[in-house]
């Protein structure tokens, strides 16, 4: 099955300092997984959370109605639960709560069977200065590929 699925969250590796990353599944209804296929979700704004009995959860997630869909079409921002193992979530649960990291979708992708899947990851936020700092890696970065090209 050929999909060249890959939605980024470009956002989130400027917004946070990445700790851990795991592939999750997601589980998905009929019309989603079509939507997901014709690249027609986002993850920019989205985030994971625990709820009450341990299980993850991707909340603020985008995936839009699917246009060939009837009446029994999905919403477009709700909870979609993500697969793990039982270990991988206790370990993620108490580094949740104990240390005040958080949980970002970082790419939303379909695998070789045709299954989507969103590789999570463990993060912290920075700060301010942080921020700068990868900005002026960026530029130095940039300006250093620029002269290697001027050069050959």
């Amino acid at each position: 099955m050929q999909n060249n699925v890959n939605i980024k969250n470009k956002k989130a590796r400027f917004e946070y300092e990445i700790l851990d990353k795991y592939i999750a599944g997601i589980v998905l209804s009929g019309t989603e997984i079509k939507s997901i296929r014709q690249s027609r979700a986002s993850i920019a704004e989205s985030f994971c959370e625990f709820n009450k009995k341990g299980e993850l959860f991707v909340i603020n997630m985008t995936v839009e109605e699917y246009t060939h869909a009837t009446h029994f079409n999905h919403q477009p921002k709700s909870a979609r639960k993500l697969l793990l193992n039982k270990r991988e979530l206790k370990k993620w649960h108490k580094a949740v709560k104990v240390s005040g990291n958080t949980i970002v979708p970082l790419r939303l992708f379909v695998n070789d069977k045709g299954l989507a899947k969103m590789q999570i990851a463990l993060a912290k936020g920075k700060k301010l200065y942080d921020k700068r700092e990868t900005i002026k890696d960026r530029d130095n970065k940039r300006n250093l590929d620029r002269v290697k090209k001027a050069y050959n």
